[in-house]
């Protein structure tokens, strides 16, 4: 009597959520779905009352941070996250950044701009069906492999009530093209970060929202009995930080008579000189201001994995928060002036993996996740290695990471 109550408790979750609850085994052969919510901080899920991830916790492991690559963007971390290793190996060095060889790239979804192969090529190449919802190259194949099943072209517009919707029908495919490998990217808290700070109130509703729609995926999960052969991840990209001050790359450089492309993020400056001979003196003016560090390409240290043959600027100009790469002190003025009386303050990331405030969130739930494991700083490049051993799968061909420790072992 007891179980049939809990049986009906979880349909009338299910349906409550839009989700299908019909009772259904989980396949035979091990499922990972692995969800990316962007600019999730590592610390925010204590600032809401969650359900879902509190779970994750308590019956699942929970990292203390997730530390990302640099920059931490959201382009070179989910790729990091795919191929698990650093963007110096995998070629997304920016959100938005220069090839001397091919131009421009701008948060394109072309895999080809890939030079590392990323987890969803690497299981359908061994044989796992995999399905994509929404992450950074998964819109065309990679030299020749794609997801079986992926969605495109990226719309900000879907909500994350239509992707577990998704997820759930693939879930419940039947036959040799049912996904045992499923990513998708969710909204997160990116947006109100970076619209009113970290530490705004909307951040904690809008990680509520998500939490939601995460039960509602739970409640599908528990419906089909099928925890004991699917994990569930989730994690970030990045963290956020409040930030306050802006440096003109540009402007500093065309004040001093020097000619160049520049490429920026929020904290990492690609400049290519149009007259290399330039350099001592291109140096010399971005010295001056404060709050940056200027590296030439060949000294650029070995540590934070950016030094890529046709996408590293001659010189790459670091910032240190409150400091964030931007041109147009008019429009910071103008926006501080609408947003001050508010309280609203700023927020950006891209900086440095070690800063408290880039730290991401990492949580893990299901087949071959202890109960209750509390794990240190986890690496972003040891996610995709960790999601191929659960599989029982060869990592990703150029994966630098090693599989966290009590996870799938």
């Amino acid at each position: 009597m007891i179980r049939a109550l809990r049986a009906l408790a979880v349909a009338v979750a299910a349906a409550a959520f839009g989700v299908t609850a019909a009772p259904r085994v989980a396949a035979a052969e091990p499922t990972v779905i692995l969800l990316s919510w962007d600019g999730v901080r590592h610390d925010q899920p204590e600032r809401a009352a969650t359900t879902a991830l509190a779970r994750m916790q308590r019956d699942g492991a929970r990292a203390e941070r997730l530390v990302p690559v640099f920059p931490s963007s959201t382009f070179p971390g989910h790729v990091s996250l795919a191929t698990g290793t650093y963007p110096d190996r995998h070629g997304i060095v920016d959100n938005q950044f220069y090839d001397r060889s091919r131009g421009e790239f701008r948060m394109a979804n072309d895999a080809s701009w890939i030079e590392a192969e990323p987890l969803w090529a690497a299981a359908e190449r061994q044989g796992v069906p995999a399905a994509v919802y929404f992450w950074v190259g998964s819109e065309t194949d990679w030299s020749g492999t794609g997801a079986r099943h992926r969605m495109a072209p990226f719309d900000a517009g879907v909500s994350e009530a239509e992707k577990v919707r998704q997820i759930v029908r693939w879930l419940d495919l039947e036959g040799p093209d049912r996904p045992r490998l499923i990513m998708a990217w969710w909204h997160g808290t990116d947006d109100r970060g970076h619209a009113r700070g970290p530490d705004d109130a909307s951040v904690a509703q809008a990680l509520l929202a998500q939490d939601a729609e995460l039960a509602a995926l739970f409640a599908a999960l528990d419906a089909r009995a099928a925890w004991r052969d699917t994990t569930l991840f989730v994690v970030s990209d990045h963290g956020m930080t409040e930030v306050s001050e802006n440096v003109p790359l540009r402007a500093t450089l065309r004040d001093a008579g020097i000619e160049a492309r520049v490429v920026a993020g929020s904290a990492v400056g690609h400049v290519f000189l149009d007259d290399r001979a330039q350099i001592e003196r291109a140096e010399q003016a971005l010295a001056k201001r404060p709050g940056i560090q200027v590296w030439r390409r060949e000294s650029l240290p070995a540590a934070l994995r950016l030094g890529h043959p046709t996408r590293t600027g001659d010189l790459v100009v670091i910032a240190t928060p409150p400091y964030a790469l931007r041109e147009s002190p008019f429009a910071e003025r103008a926006a501080r002036a609408l947003a001050s009386p508010l309280g609203w303050k700023r927020g950006l990331h891209g900086y440095a993996p070690d800063h408290p405030d880039m730290g991401g969130i990492f949580f893990a739930l299901g087949r071959g996740v202890p109960h209750g494991v509390r794990l240190g700083a986890v690496r972003m490049i040891d996610v995709a290695p960790t999601v191929a051993r659960l599989l029982g799968i060869d990592p990703p061909a150029q994966s630098e990471g090693t599989p966290i420790p009590r996870i799938g072992e």
